[in-house]
Formats: C-alpha cells, sequence, structure tokens
C-alpha cells in the first residue's frame, strides 16, 4: 500500500474503535510510520481465484469485530501472507518470458510474475504457450498441444546438440513451435507412398526409401487440417 492508503485504512480503524484515535499528531506520525513500514508490500485490494478476494479493510473490520485487542499492522499483515501463499500455491509456478538458461535473470523475472500473480496484476496460468503467451497467440495452444503430442520434454540445450542426429523430430518440432502446418501430422493421400502418421513419404522403386520432403499432396492436406482447425477454435 501507498502511505495515504495506509492513513487511510488506519482512519477507517479510528472510526471503528475510537481507543485507537492518537493523543497528538506526534503518535499519529509515529503510527503511520509503523504501519506503513510493515504494510508497504500488502496491498489494499487482491484477487482471490475462489473469488474470496483480498481487503485489507475487511481484515481490519473483522479483527475489531471479533477480537478484545486492538489492532496491530502484523494483525494485517499475516493474514495478507497467508492469502498470498494460497493463491500461489493453487497454481504451477508461472513460467516469465527469459531464458531459463540464464539462471540470475530467470529467478528475478521469477519472483517479480509471483508477486503480480500474488497482488491481482497478472493472472495465474499453469501453463504458458511456448510461442509467446501473449492475447494475441492464444490460437498458439494448438502449437503447445502439438508439441505435447511429440513426446517427452527435452531441455532446449539438449535438444539442439541432438537435433543433427533427430532431423525429422527437430523438423516436427520447429514447425509446432511456430504453429505452422506439420505433414507428417496426416497420412500421405499419394497412392505409391501411403505413409502413415508421423512416418515420412517413402520414396517409389524396388528399394523404397525415406524421403527429405513430403509429397505436395500430404503438404496440402495437411495445410487444409491446420487452418480447419484454428477456424474451428
Amino acid at each position: 500500500m501507498k502511505r495515504e492508503e495506509v492513513a487511510a485504512l488506519l482512519a477507517y480503524a479510528v472510526r471503528l474503535d475510537p481507543r485507537l484515535a492518537p493523543a497528538d499528531q506526534a503518535e499519529a506520525d509515529e503510527r503511520l510510520d509503523q504501519w506503513f513500514d510493515l504494510l508497504a508490500d500488502v496491498p489494499p485490494t487482491a484477487p482471490h481465484p475462489d473469488g474470496r478476494d483480498w481487503h485489507a479493510g475487511h481484515v481490519v473490520r473483522h479483527h475489531i469485530a471479533s477480537s478484545p485487542y486492538r489492532i496491530q499492522p502484523s494483525d494485517v499483515s499475516r493474514p495478507w501472507h497467508t492469502f498470498k501463499a494460497d493463491v500461489l500455491g493453487r497454481h504451477t509456478d508461472p513460467v516469465p518470458a527469459v531464458d531459463p538458461d540464464n539462471q540470475t535473470a530467470y529467478r528475478a523475472a521469477l519472483a517479480t510474475t509471483r508477486q503480480a500473480i500474488a497482488t491481482g496484476q497478472a493472472a495465474p496460468a499453469v501453463y504458458r504457450e511456448l510461442t509467446g503467451g501473449s492475447t494475441r497467440d492464444e490460437r498458439n495452444e494448438f502449437a503447445a498441444a502439438r508439441l505435447a503430442a511429440l513426446g517427452d520434454y527435452m531441455p532446449r540445450t539438449v535438444a539442439k546438440e541432438l537435433a543433427e542426429f533427430r532431423k525429422t523430430r527437430s523438423e516436427r518440432e520447429r514447425l509446432a513451435a511456430a504453429n505452422l502446418p506439420d505433414p507428417l501430422d496426416v497420412a500421405c493421400p499419394h497412392p505409391p507412398c501411403r505413409a502413415r502418421v508421423a512416418q515420412p513419404c517413402q520414396q517409389g522403386g524396388k528399394r523404397r526409401t525415406d524421403r527429405t520432403t513430403p509429397h505436395p499432396s500430404r503438404l496440402d492436406l495437411a495445410t487444409a487440417r491446420h487452418h480447419a482447425q484454428e477456424h474451428a477454435a
């Protein structure tokens, strides 16, 4: 809370419990300093996923109504930290848009994101789309699902080292992350080929070998299916 917000909260407490009225201006200033010191990181309001939103004024009113003891700033800060832990505990750690290989920057961004979620400045999310996660890119939920369908997660540093030896898989991951049509998502309709889903197209002849590129008809089919899924969303 800002200093003026803490002052307003204190004034509200005094109105509900006149025993809290300061004797003079010096005492009032000292009490404001004490409350602001403990409540500077406590927001006046914050949303809760279950609708049990945080409101500092409600905490003050509840304490004065239910406790015989005069309210202290810790009677507001302690419930806030319990509320904050509950909000964060209901969701998988938020994933900031920072390279996780840069540990210092990643940890700083994670702490900032957690604070933003706890105070209602950012919406909590279990999973951030791999392509960026902005409102404009909501369609990329398909990309996240496609990547998940390709198999277990592999750290980017490891995947980069193995890319030369797993070219087909690396290309499919690239297409999925970019939300582009993947020919291997569909069976090849070319009669001499008929390669199944996830299998590369075959070169004709007595000794059938894998093609480095899909048949054009397979790419056309994958593109049509990709666009249909996006429009259906």
